[in-house]
């Protein structure tokens, strides 16, 4: 066999066993091609082999890292980000970065359906999972009666928790998901740099009597996800067309 597969197959075994946790930095190749006693050429070639198969991360000027295990976003529940990595048994930590009550922006306010003089809340949160800050969301909420909202920690309650405990019935959403790069502005909250490839999410939820409650874009970091979908003759429906401009 040839060598490179041999180092390739020990670093995976090692990967699976859990002597490298998903997340954690790999020795500097130098050091491992030392360890090996081959080349740095040989070693690259092992490193490539464990990147096909999705076990290692390499970041230019950073290193190589264990990959972290690949979540799976549910499209067919209507549930938080935080609500469906806790079902798959994953720890989930929550930032809030902002919460204001503002006017809405024209753009907020078409997908809302309001007039643009009227306001919301308008909430910026960061979820980090499996070692990692990989979720940036901003979600703005339509003015409810009396601020039902106010005395919310979104640190430790979802949004779909906090609605519901005020009274406020979530009866579907609108999703959207579409590729693209990570913008400046998200990258200042997430363990990546700009341009890396993520998921954007764009996700209207309503009430039973179609009023559009919530306008949400979450951004989320390529490496850290997978879409999945249980498909049925009467279940999700998945549509396809060109990417909207923003």
């Amino acid at each position: 066999m040839a060598r490179y597969r041999v180092i390739a197959a020990d670093l995976a075994g090692k990967i699976r066993d859990g002597q490298y946790a998903p997340g954690e930095a790999l020795p500097a190749q130098r050091e491992l091609s030392a360890a090996y006693g081959v080349t740095l050429m040989t070693l690259r070639q092992a490193l490539r082999e464990l990147d096909a198969e999705g076990l290692i991360v390499q970041r230019p000027g950073k290193g190589t890292f264990v990959a972290p295990p690949q979540l799976a976003y549910q499209l067919g529940s209507l549930r938080s980000f935080a609500d469906d990595l806790r079902e798959q048994g994953h720890e989930v930590r929550t930032t809030v970065i902002a919460r204001a009550r503002r006017r809405v922006p024209p753009r907020i306010a078409a997908r809302l359906r309001v007039r643009e003089t009227e306001t919301g809340l308008r909430l910026e949160r960061v979820r980090a999972f499996a070692g990692r800050r990989a979720i940036h969301q901003v979600s703005w909420v339509r003015e409810l009666p009396a601020d039902r909202l106010r005395d919310v920690d979104f640190t430790t309650t979802s949004l779909y928790a906090a609605l519901a405990d005020a009274g406020v019935v979530v009866a579907r959403a609108a999703e959207t998901i579409r590729p693209g790069l990570l913008d400046a502005d998200a990258a200042r909250h997430l363990d990546e740099d700009e341009g890396a490839p993520v998921l954007v999410s764009d996700r209207i939820t309503y009430a039973p009597d179609g009023t559009a409650l919530i306008a949400d874009r979450a951004t989320i970091l390529g490496s850290m996800m997978q879409i999945t979908a249980d498909r049925a003759v009467t279940g999700l429906s998945l549509h396809w067309g060109a990417t909207p401009s923003l």
